[in-house]
């Protein structure tokens, strides 16, 4: 049976009664107290986990982890947020993983946040960023990366069972038992007591008998407190209990680095600039490496990249990567100019061929309509703006992106040292620190590098057994005429088209895993041409596309880099001969779990193999790098990290027997 988020997500269904206040039609139930609605969540969430003491008591470089099941409106977690501005050190981070199985609708939730005004400026940013959050974990970032929320949209069970984090403190806050009874069930406690430690709290505005036994059988010490208005009573607790490690040892987190927080980013594509700027939003000073004469050189620099969702039905770990990546640089583009950076004009997938749209037509009923939407062929071309051979899948809140904005965008920080013209040959490790040499030059030396240079990342020893493969790929850049200008959206079949930036259409891409050579060929803009008749002969047609001299026209070719299994590689780096020495009992029996500790290259870490995908991958894959160096909650799904995870490779070598 497919699990709880496998099903398109449903939003909540909300009525609203004569106070403009809001309620369930799913529950039958209220999201807040009538009568006082912020002073409860200030009692029972705030004060009932000693939050304004402990905010006040982090220092700069610490932080805080609040669970919570049932985000709701958002108003415990904008109330968090604004009693953390109010007592936590400058320097100091709060973490707010949230899970909701029926989140609101922007317009429902601007309306509700409405009924407090002095929250106005936190839920003006909450509701900024309120785009593109669909099923599974989703990454929001506010204030520069002092304030980060998860959320987790689907079932909390399997959701909260997918969570790699420390919670510091549990607001338990789904509707009431007897209306919603899955939120308060023992084995949803238990995943609570596997994400606590020892000084873990908990507040609840419940104070139902079988929710504190259950709890304090799970392992918290529950008590009853007085509440607040008309509600006597409400639970508050502590988690006692014990904590065991259930990670393969292949898969925990390394040690976290000691000593200055001061890394060093080889590569400046977008995947080096979205590792650089999550850790310079953490307070790292960052040492950011570039060969070129500036940043987003290679396969970042194209004028137009698209915002291209191939997903599967199954619900596959790149899959659900892709959709949580997807929504954190949806989120990340509203900061660009629009028409000019980026535009979210949409992307259409036509249905080419039975094949594709049997595959199309599984993955409407799979997904929720607000990611994607399927389109017969006169809808699909009203859509586009120019007539098309088919309809397919449409993803609304797709569209183009100009890399080179995105990239700078993310550069763009404090503690960011941009150093160009500086390619590094080789790392070395001298005590705590790394050095990037260039033959007999020492570039720079930081106490972690992180290694975010496409393919290239093969010519450091540490990392020359990682399987990359470059694949050259060749874009075609079309002047716009009248007639082309109609087109509204971007069309995807075998290859792309997308709509003028610039006056300019960009349209591709070629693929060719043999070739080394970057210079221009018309073979290649040919083909281009080629699958553009095939998108739309009629927009061909308008581009003078039979007219034009592949050898005179103009376009851009790069290498990308992917993996065997087209997930990227993303986190800590181990020995390799070491690793196959410390687990070579796996290649006589995989279902061992040795209890040796992983040899790490301790420092080292990888965010590479994103392929065509980048400007979906690399940016969440940042954040992905950020919570493993900074001990944070993941900002994926556990299993989604370990596929991601640099050792799967040794360790799929040593179950295969091939050591």
């Amino acid at each position: 049976m497919p699990a709880a988020t496998d099903a398109p997500h449903q939003q909540a269904r909300l009525e609203w009664d004569e106070q403009g206040q809001p309620l369930s039609s799913q529950f039958a139930d209220v999201y807040f107290s009538n009568e006082n609605g912020l002073a409860e969540t200030r009692y029972v969430f705030l004060a009932n986990n000693q939050l304004p003491e402990r905010f006040a008591a982090l220092t700069a470089d610490q932080q805080l982890v609040i669970g919570e099941t049932g985000f709701g409106t958002g108003l415990n977690f904008l109330c968090a947020w604004q009693l953390f501005e109010q007592h936590a050190a400058p320097g100091a981070r709060l973490h707010f993983v949230s899970v909701e199985k029926y989140p609101l609708n922007q317009t429902d939730l601007r309306r509700a946040l409405a009924l407090w005004p002095e929250l106005e400026p936190y839920a003006e940013q909450l509701l900024a960023q309120y785009v593109a959050l669909h099923p599974g974990f989703q990454r929001l970032v506010f204030a520069n990366g002092r304030i980060i929320l998860t959320l987790l949209i689907g079932d909390a069970l399997e959701l909260l069972g997918q969570l790699d984090a420390k919670v510091d403190a549990w607001f338990l806050d789904g509707f009431a038992p007897a209306k919603n009874p899955d939120m308060w069930t023992p084995e949803l406690f238990t995943e609570l007591a596997r994400l606590s430690h020892a000084s873990t709290t908990l507040g609840t505005f419940t104070s139902t008998g079988y929710v504190r036994r259950r709890l304090n059988e799970a392992g918290f010490k529950m008590k009853r407190v007085p509440g607040l208005g008309k509600k006597w009573e409400v639970l508050k607790g502590v988690y006692l209990g014990s904590t065991t490690a259930t990670v393969k040892p292949w898969f925990i987190r390394p040690p976290q680095p000691a000593g200055t927080r001061h890394a060093l980013v080889v590569g400046a594509g977008l995947a080096g600039c979205a590792t650089a700027a999550s850790l310079a939003q953490r307070g790292w000073q960052v040492t950011l490496l570039e060969r070129h004469h500036a940043i987003a050189q290679e396969a970042s620099g194209n004028p137009q990249g698209v915002l291209y969702l191939k997903l599967s039905a199954h619900h596959t770990t790149l899959s659900r990567l892709i959709v949580s990546g997807f929504g954190h640089t949806r989120r990340l583009l509203e900061r660009l100019r629009r028409g000019t950076d980026w535009d979210n004009c949409g992307v259409l997938q036509l249905a080419f061929d039975a094949k594709e749209a049997q595959r199309q037509t599984q993955l409407a009923a799979a997904f929720p309509a607000d990611l994607l939407t399927n389109l017969d062929r006169s809808a699909a071309a009203a859509k586009a703006g120019i007539p098309l051979p088919a309809g397919g899948l449409f993803y609304p809140e797709a569209g183009w992106v100009h890399p080179p904005a995105l990239c700078e965008l993310l550069s763009q920080q404090p503690n960011i040292h941009l150093q160009l013209h500086q390619e590094a040959l080789q790392l070395r490790r001298e005590g705590d620190h790394w050095q990037a040499w260039n033959g007999e030059q020492l570039l720079a030396s930081a106490s972690v590098v992180i290694l975010a240079g496409a393919a290239g990342i093969k010519d450091f020893s540490q990392s020359a057994d990682l399987p990359l493969k470059r694949i050259r790929g060749q874009i075609s850049c079309l002047p716009a005429t009248e007639a082309s200008r109609a087109l509204s959206t971007v069309v995807c079949a075998e290859g792309y088209v997308a709509p003028a930036r610039l006056d300019e259409h960009t349209l591709g891409a070629s693929f060719d895993f043999n070739s080394d050579d970057l210079a221009l060929n018309g073979a290649d803009h040919l083909s281009n041409l080629l699958l553009l008749d095939e998108i739309s002969p009629e927009l061909s047609c308008a581009l003078n596309a039979a007219t034009l001299e592949p050898e005179q026209l103009q376009g851009r070719a790069a290498f990308r880099s992917t993996s065997p299994d087209y997930l990227p590689i993303v986190g800590p780096l181990a020995d390799s001969d070491a690793f196959a020495e410390a687990y070579a009992v796996l290649s006589k029996d995989a279902r061992q779990v040795p209890d040796t500790p992983c040899p790490w290259l301790e420092g080292l870490y990888i965010n590479s193999g994103h392929g065509s995908r980048g400007l979906i991958t690399a940016p969440l894959s940042g954040e992905l790098i950020a919570a493993w160096l900074n001990d944070e909650p993941l900002p994926v799904a556990a299993d989604v990290a370990h596929a991601c995870h640099p050792n799967r490779f040794a360790l799929r070598t040593l179950i295969r027997n091939k050591a």
